[in-house]
């Protein structure tokens, strides 16, 4: 009996730390609906890592309001990342299943399907690794998202702190790093090139010169006008 009370109370203290921690995680975002992140969980692990080797590294990265950064660049990334972001309600489950349908028929992962909020909630709390109970994680953290957030503070947000190369966060600090420009300046070409960038961004940082990039980017180009803004 003892032990059956003491393995119940043990499930009641996970379920309420389960709880407490979602409760954090939409107090967190209720704060930022109208107060800008000044880091992320992401952004502080990488830093951890880039000092561990370099002690006195810093992180690239500038705030930029949602109506200073360019246009160009809102539509490269929707036509690169996610050209249902203006529908879906954070999940587009269909890219999901071409994802893994594609990825079956390769037999590896060469497509996330993940949406522009998916990869905004990974970013603002949780860690790399992969697993299910990290997945089911970063699914109740994106609902959170699309219901304390209209989808423009959505997409400022990740623009802002999305990574774009060893050490470079944001909008701005990319414009800065790869162009020597604010993210307000940026050009159709430049724009679409930095949205092909971001699911390997630090390899492309290292390798600007690569032939998919480059074909890459045109065909974004090509996508850019058909791109809904939310």
């Amino acid at each position: 009996m003892k032990v059956g009370k003491l393995f119940l109370r043990l499930c009641l203290l996970l379920i309420a730390a389960v709880l407490l921690l979602q409760v954090y995680f939409f107090v967190q975002i209720w704060w930022w609906v109208d107060h800008n992140p000044s880091s992320t969980s992401f952004m502080r692990h990488r830093l951890a890592e880039m000092q561990e080797t370099v002690p006195d590294a810093q992180l690239q990265f500038k705030w930029l309001p949602y109506t200073r950064i360019s246009t160009n660049l809102k539509r490269a990334i929707i036509a690169s990342e996610d050209a249902n972001f203006s529908e879906h309600d954070g999940v587009d489950w269909d890219a999901l299943q071409q994802a893994y349908e594609k990825n079956e028929k390769k037999g590896k992962v060469v497509r996330g399907g993940s949406t522009i909020t998916q990869q905004l909630a990974k970013n603002l709390f949780l860690s790399g690794e992969r697993s299910y109970l990290r997945k089911g994680q970063e699914l109740v953290i994106t609902y959170m998202l699309e219901f304390l957030m209209d989808k423009e503070r959505i997409f400022e947000i990740y623009l802002n702190v999305v990574e774009w190369g060893n050490g470079v966060f944001g909008a701005e600090a990319a414009s800065q790093h790869y162009y020597k420009t604010s993210a307000a300046n940026l050009g159709a070409s430049q724009a679409a090139r930095l949205a092909v960038m971001l699911p390997r961004p630090r390899f492309y940082d290292k390798n600007r010169g690569s032939a998919y990039l480059s074909q890459r980017t045109g065909l974004i180009l090509r996508r850019m006008g058909s791109a809904e803004l939310p």
